[in-house]
């Protein structure tokens, strides 16, 4: 059955770290917010666990020290696997952040809440009607004790899709992408029980394998070359079968996982894409939901989260009446381009972490060329995401370089 329309200025749907700091924005300049998870608890992963230096600052300016407090800093960074220093870096939060995405979520949930923010966990959109002053979304809800399926309509001036990878907000709103067909397929996991030999980014005659160590719990990522291909319509992310991650790391490696206790299985494939526009009308895309690629470094996370700092001051300049609607372009046009160049880098490290034989001139020129100092500090710069332009309550300034 279908409930009465409910109403809110501003709709989120997703309530990962995208949405939950792209809620404090708007709340903390008193524009109400309703987030809708189709989870219907927190989840307690360590998925993206690495903030970058750009990011640190951004969450430090909005009075979450705390959380900066509870990460640990390292200096190292990486493309493709070739160190980079990112401990000279020119700000005060120079270096990448590493903090699990569970305890991120957590102090963004619990400060969007102090705000007034109301997140709506158990709904699921299920469908998106757009209008000249209005959204109205089609929300399934818990049904409890209820018989039927209850389905609440929700009016809103603007809604915001931060959803992810597979994201319905951008499958229901029309919104067009373009996008590379994946051609292989990694597995991660989270492991305890186990010590294994620090592995970076190393190319194996098998494949590919990382495994590094941090409180007891062990993270490794592979990829076998003998792997079959991979279907183009394949979700980006499944969940494997630990017998399949212990069976790839031994072809990979020669290491046995048997003895490890899984604490989160995930895998992920190669493709890569971005909506054509990140907003159409009234309804937006933010995050994973506007481009989507293989976790390398962060970036996503780190380009979700200034997507929301961006489009949140936005937003809140037009819902406060300080700016006119049709600069709400502007988001796209910002964050779109700094979504290409994201892209670009993901798809350049990715070629020559798993090329074969073939990629090695490459990875040899890339030493010489990263053995001259300005190539270096170009490619940390990128790394922090010190290189691109970042909008902070509608302010244009180019980040520190």
């Amino acid at each position: 059955m279908t409930a009465e329309v409910d109403a809110a200025p501003v709709v989120i749907v997703g309530a990962g770290p995208v949405g939950l700091l792209l809620a404090c924005e708007l709340a903390r300049a008193a524009v109400p917010v309703l987030v809708l998870e189709q989870l219907h608890a927190p989840m307690q992963e360590s998925r993206a666990s690495q903030l970058s230096t750009r990011t640190a600052e951004l969450l430090h300016e909005r009075g979450f020290g705390h959380l900066l407090e509870e990460a640990t800093r390292e200096s190292r960074g990486h493309f493709a696997g070739f160190p980079l220093d990112l401990g000279g870096l020119d700000s005060p939060f120079a270096g990448n952040w590493k903090i699990a995405q569970y305890r991120t979520e957590a102090v963004l949930a619990q400060r969007a809440q102090e705000l007034g923010v109301v997140i709506a966990r158990g709904r699921t959109l299920t469908g998106l009607e757009q209008h000249s002053d209005h959204v109205l979304a089609q929300v399934r809800e818990p049904q409890g004790h209820e018989p039927q399926e209850r389905v609440r309509s929700v009016r809103a001036r603007f809604l915001i899709g931060c959803d992810g990878a597979g994201s319905t907000v951008r499958h229901l709103g029309g919104f067009p992408v373009s996008a590379t067909a994946p051609t292989r397929r990694l597995l991660r996991a989270d492991l305890t029980g186990i010590s294994l030999p620090e592995r970076r980014f190393q190319r194996l005659p098998n494949g590919f394998a990382t495994a590094v160590s941090r409180d007891g719990v062990t993270r490794v990522m592979m990829y076998a070359a003998s792997q079959p291909p991979v279907a183009e319509d394949e979700g980006f992310y499944r969940v494997p079968a630990f017998a399949e991650v212990v069976r790839t790391w031994r072809e990979v490696t020669g290491e046995d996982l048997t003895p490890a206790r899984p604490l989160w299985l995930d895998s992920f494939h190669d493709g890569y894409g971005q909506a054509d526009t990140y907003c159409q009308g009234r309804v937006f895309l933010a995050g994973d939901a506007a481009r989507w690629h293989m976790p390398i470094g962060g970036q996503a996370l780190n380009a979700g989260l200034q997507d929301a700092v961006n489009l949140g001051s936005k937003l809140a300049a037009v819902s406060n009446g300080h700016a006119d609607p049709d600069g709400l372009e502007r988001y796209h046009q910002e964050r779109h381009r700094a979504g290409a160049h994201v892209l670009a880098h993901v798809a350049a490290q990715a070629l020559l972490l798993f090329g074969d034989a073939r990629v090695e001139p490459l990875r040899e020129l890339m030493r010489e060329v990263l053995a001259q100092p300005q190539a270096r500090a170009h490619l940390e710069r990128t790394a922090g995401n010190l290189d691109q332009l970042s909008t902070v309550e509608g302010r244009m300034q180019h980040a520190r370089t």
